[in-house]
């Protein structure tokens, strides 16, 4: 029983050490999510003008609101046809707002997305928002933490 207590106590350590010393390299910041696309062949630009028609001005009304601290759009070369062309990012304080749900950001979010679409209705909007799905494939989200690296000592 000591043994496994001591085992159990020691692996912590080594847990708790390796965060502590990766710390010691930068000061945590905001969080990315990252979720890319690749655009139908011959579709890109139609793509890009729904975007620029639909979710800046939400992304942009969000920011406002201060629901989100920042959002980009990347373009990129793929590699091969299982590679993404399209890269949309939406900056967050915190892993827990990037992640966590919170009813009171998502009434704020869903009141945005009522204004722009005209109605207040999910599956009025989904139906609006429908056609964006014939032009791209979803390959995935990631998230990834910033970092601001201290300098060298």
């Amino acid at each position: 029983m000591k043994t496994r207590i001591f085992g159990l106590l020691a692996a912590g350590l080594l847990l708790v050490s390796g965060t502590a010393f990766a710390q010691e390299h930068w000061n945590e910041g905001p969080v990315w999510e990252c979720s890319a696309y690749r655009t139908a062949p011959g579709m890109f630009d139609t793509y890009i003008q729904w975007i620029r028609a639909h979710s800046e001005p939400i992304n942009a009304e969000s920011k406002k609101q201060g629901l989100i601290l920042d959002y980009k759009t990347f373009i990129h070369t793929p590699r091969d046809q299982n590679d993404y062309d399209v890269l949309f990012c939406t900056l967050y304080p915190n892993y827990g707002k990037a992640l966590d749900y919170s009813k009171g950001d998502d009434d704020r979010g869903n009141a945005i997305s009522a204004a722009h679409w005209g109605t207040p209705d999910n599956a009025k909007q989904r139906e609006l928002a429908s056609s964006r799905l014939a032009m791209r494939t979803y390959m995935g989200t990631s998230y990834h933490r910033e970092v601001m690296l201290k300098p060298a000592s």
